[in-house]
């Protein structure tokens, strides 16, 4: 059964030998994560070639996508590996301290304290520690615990409206993009971006690293900032797609309202023309138990119903019991969901304007598609552009974009209902056609006497220079 919604899968050591990455590969993994929050670059090194031999084996090309640690700001440690902590209770965060006690913990972000004021709302632990600010006495913050638990070591810190003045690219996080770029990251995740200047600033620093390598990548913003919600055009414009963080954005501006923002993102990010990925707590229960619960089965449906490009395991495939399973669940779901997805196609082109021919010809080659009742849509391109104008609007015809390019390949593993297949180059263009033509019947994807609608450019060879659409049957003359 075709999928159109893809997978991208953590890996950590759950997931980390060739034999599980195969088996994932085949379960429906499209895009495979590397969490640059843990681990060192030999074993994301070590990882990516795991990656890389066993889509080899599977017999396509997958995504490697390198989520940069960002600032995230956390509690320091324990000499007793953690505290509980009472409500009613004081509790000192101190900047200066080197091990924590029951009374106080240091900050691994120094200037914290410099950052809030008395009646300000600190979250910890992702928001399962409470903590009201009293008062800032030079590098101490001075707290009353409101909801109290147990704190350990390196716990994360929430200001709940968001407004710490952090960095979004750390020095670590520009080492670890040179290390991305050395193991041929596709894309690049950016944590905490606050603006679009955060973004340019991360491409510059991932385009200069990725030169020697011949590779530029595709740069995704997390959007798990209040600050970044008002800006969101902005970051869009400067992105080539964005992330539904919803762990850290949930904290900062409350869980209720974590679900229209969700819908709202991934419209604006379709209408935009910018891929979409939905995050965090997707499967899990699928992290201990071998079926998800009902709640995340609707989640991941109601993810695919408001049209993102893909939806994100975490923990489910990096420390769970049953990462291939949990890959196998939840592309079931997205199949499941999509079939009563409603093609509004007509609505989606009313006042719409194309002002570039090849993206005129990406347009015309869906609505000729589903009027026409194609099989298939097949595009020929050199950079993916087309595939991913195509990929905005939903017609239940399911895209084949072939090109002679690795990298435009792996690109767009993240697209939703686009299916990415290696062509080596013809300068003819009906040998071109033909031979893909071919390449989607080899593969099972259109059989004899089945419409398909082909889109290519003149003269071959060029980015955006898709100019020609060709409605053909399967088996007649191209």
């Amino acid at each position: 059964m075709h999928r159109a919604t893809k997978i991208v899968a953590t890996i950590g050591p759950a997931s980390s030998t060739q034999d599980i990455l195969l088996q994932m590969i085949q379960a429906g993994a499209d895009v495979v994560r590397l969490n640059f929050s843990h681990g060192t670059a030999d074993d994301h090194r070590q990882r990516a070639e795991f990656v890389r031999e066993a889509a080899r084996q599977a017999g396509r090309e997958v995504g490697i996508m390198a989520d940069l640690q960002g600032p995230k700001i956390r509690v320091g440690k324990f000499e007793n590996g953690k505290t509980t902590l009472v409500a009613g209770n004081t509790f000192i965060l101190d900047a200066e301290c080197e091990l924590g006690n029951d009374d106080r913990v240091g900050l691994d972000y120094k200037d914290l304290p410099r950052d809030l004021k008395p009646g300000d709302t600190l979250l910890l632990n992702d928001g399962l520690i409470v903590l009201s600010v009293a008062r800032v006495i030079g590098n101490e913050i001075h707290t009353v615990v409101k909801i109290g638990g147990d704190l350990s070591n390196n716990k994360g810190i929430n200001r709940q409206g968001g407004g710490l003045t952090a960095p979004a690219l750390t020095a670590k996080d520009m080492e670890d993009i040179r290390t991305a770029m050395s193991l041929g990251a596709d894309y690049v995740a950016v944590s905490f971006p606050k603006n679009a200047t955060d973004m340019e600033m991360a491409r510059q620093l991932a385009n200069i690293a990725g030169a020697p390598y011949g590779i530029k990548p595709k740069m995704i913003a997390k959007i798990e900032r209040a600050e970044a919600i008002p800006a969101l055009q902005g970051i869009l414009d400067a992105s080539d797609g964005i992330m539904v963080a919803r762990g850290d954005l949930a904290v900062e501006v409350g869980n209720a309202a974590v679900p229209a923002l969700q819908k709202r993102m991934i419209k604006m990010a379709r209408d935009a023309n910018k891929f979409v990925i939905t995050a965090t707590q997707m499967m899990e229960s699928m992290i201990h138990a071998p079926v998800p619960t009902r709640a995340e089965v609707s989640d991941v449906a109601n993810a695919v119903l408001d049209g993102t490009d893909a939806v994100m395991l975490s923990a489910e495939s990096a420390a769970g019991k049953y990462p291939v399973q949990t890959i196998e669940t939840m592309a079931a779901i997205c199949v499941e969901a999509e079939k009563s997805e409603h093609v509004e196609l007509d609505k989606d082109f009313l006042d719409r304007t194309f002002t570039r021919i090849d993206q005129s010809i990406a347009m015309g080659a869906l609505f000729t598609a589903y009027h026409l009742g194609a099989k298939a849509i097949v595009a020929l391109t050199e950079s993916g552009s087309t595939a991913l104008w195509m990929s905005r609007h939903w017609t239940h015809v399911p895209i084949f974009a072939l090109t002679p390019r690795t990298g435009s390949e792996r690109a767009m593993a993240i697209y939703r209902n686009v299916t990415s297949l290696h062509l080596d180059t013809s300068s003819d263009r009906d040998i071109a056609l033909a031979q893909a033509l071919e390449v989607v019947v080899g593969k099972g994807y259109a059989a004899r006497g089945d419409m398909v609608v082909l889109t290519v450019g003149e003269p071959m060879g060029q980015a955006g220079g898709t100019n020609t659409l060709k409605i053909v049957r399967v088996g007649e003359p191209v």
